[in-house]
């Protein structure tokens, strides 16, 4: 792959993935983003992947879309382009994805940063979904998921304005976990990683899947299927060895069955 790193055990259970456009800011062109597309599929694949971090570098997670690869092209153009299928396919990733975000997070890079199911920013982190001020506005699910995450006032004045905000900012207002110095962003990605990787792969899973679809649901919809998902844990191993480990005051050894 061209634009992406893979390191499929940065961490025992931990995938790393690395945009790697460090002259561009790591700007999500298609071929960027088709590469983290397969990356994501052949990951959540591995047995031997429990947790997926993805990071850019230190001056920027990725400043946005590349401008110069849509700026002639016309609304038909984008249509058949069907760019969006891609992040559709990165959305669907079964195992949890963890952003770790240090400088620019901006417009597509937001965006993908808040694709993922966790952010962890360093302190040198700025959040943003300026694509107004290129007289578009966000299509990757900036004026979606940033409503959701911070509420309708706080996100419309972003939208609307361009404004970026801050790490600590972004931190108070809920779209992100956690703001550490940016010389250990990355490894408190990690450490929140490993931590995850102690738990049932199968009951992370339907856990994730779960809290997803409280975004997707009314209440008592999302109740019903928060409720089949508790049940089927109990098909599984996991659960077994699990209540047995806590019965017995040892650690459990979850194996994903």
């Amino acid at each position: 792959m061209e634009f992406i790193r893979i390191t499929p055990q940065a961490h025992p259970y931990v995938a790393l993935i690395q945009l790697n456009r460090p002259n561009e800011l790591n700007a999500l062109n298609l071929q960027l983003m088709r590469e983290l597309r397969d990356a994501l599929q052949q990951l959540d694949h591995d047995t031997a992947v429990r947790v997926i971090v993805i990071t850019g570098n230190e001056r920027a997670f990725a400043a946005g879309a590349d401008i110069r690869q849509m700026a002639e092209k016309s609304a038909v153009d984008m249509l058949q382009a069907d760019q969006f299928s891609t992040w559709d396919q990165i959305r669907k990733t079964k195992k949890p994805v963890i952003a770790a975000v240090s400088g620019f997070a901006l417009g597509g890079g937001c965006e993908l940063a808040m694709t993922c199911d966790m952010i962890v920013a360093s302190e040198t982190a700025v959040f943003g979904q300026p694509e107004i001020k290129l007289g578009v506005m966000p299509g990757a699910g900036g004026t979606q998921r940033l409503t959701r995450a911070i509420g309708k006032a706080k996100a419309m004045e972003m939208v609307l304005t361009g404004k970026f905000i801050s790490a600590p900012e972004a931190e108070r207002i809920g779209l992100i976990n956690r703001v550490v110095p940016v010389e250990l962003y990355l490894d408190e990605a990690f450490k929140l990683a490993s931590e995850i990787t102690k738990m049932s792969p199968v009951a992370v899973q339907l856990a994730k899947e779960s809290v997803n679809q409280a975004f997707e649901a009314t209440l008592h919809e999302g109740l019903y299927f928060e409720r089949k998902n508790f049940y089927l844990c109990f098909a599984t191993e996991d659960q077994k060895e699990g209540m047995q480990a806590f019965v017995e005051k040892r650690a459990p050894n979850f194996q994903g069955k």
